[in-house]
């Protein structure tokens, strides 16, 4: 595993928490995307050398919930914040898929929920 935030330490062997300011700019993109959507999904967005990418676009579908919370998130606003475990595990998966295209990543109060990866089209399995 690289240190060179294409993965993230999350906290562990007494690294520090990652941070929204330490990403790359394409993951920095895919969380202020996530936040923004709050409910919903992300189909087909690409992955090359590790890092989310946005061409072509991935197609963008919101969620609307009727008498709910349907607003983008606080932390969009924000500059700089440590980033919750969801969004650690989404890149370490993104890191693990390195290239590639993800299904779909659904999206549920702002964090990623769960995606799912073909890997039949020749992307490397996750974990062994």
């Amino acid at each position: 595993m690289n240190d060179s935030f294409n993965s993230i330490g999350g906290g562990r062997r007494g690294r520090p928490d990652p941070t929204k300011g330490a990403l790359s700019l394409g993951r920095r993109r895919l969380v202020e995307l996530m936040h923004r959507i709050n409910f919903g999904c992300i189909e087909q967005p690409n992955v090359r050398g590790g890092q989310p990418v946005f061409e072509p676009p991935p197609r963008i579908v919101r969620e609307h919930k009727f008498v709910g919370e349907n607003g983008p998130r606080d932390e969009r606003a924000v500059a700089d914040f440590a980033l919750k475990a969801q969004i650690v595990e989404l890149f370490d998966e993104i890191d693990r898929l390195h290239e590639g295209v993800i299904d779909l990543l659904m999206v549920k109060h702002g964090l990623p929920f769960c995606m799912h990866v073909n890997l039949a089209g020749g992307a490397r399995q996750a974990s062994a």
